[in-house]
């Protein structure tokens, strides 16, 4: 997958996101703030966080939204196949 194909990704789960509704304000905010990294991540690799964090929180937002928001959790599935396949 191509960075402009990751970057579609994330709009997807952005707009995944818009139709979340006002929902967990918690959950919402840990996203949106997933949704920054990873486009730092994807954009300047060798100076943002570390791909082990974004690691590590993918997994927890995919538990906390797979009975709930399937789409957001397919979604989030694919970005951690895709960014582990890239190495991030």
């Amino acid at each position: 997958m191509s960075r402009d194909q990751l970057h579609q990704a994330l709009e997807a789960l952005r707009a995944a996101l818009a139709e979340f509704g006002s929902g967990d304000a918690e959950k919402r905010a840990r996203i949106e703030g997933l949704i920054a990294a990873l486009e730092r991540q994807i954009d300047a690799p060798e100076g943002s966080a570390s791909g082990a964090e974004l690691n590590a929180e993918l997994p927890t937002l995919v538990e906390h939204f797979e009975v709930e928001h399937p789409r957001l959790t397919a979604i989030l599935n694919d970005l951690m196949v895709t960014l582990s396949g890239m190495g991030i």
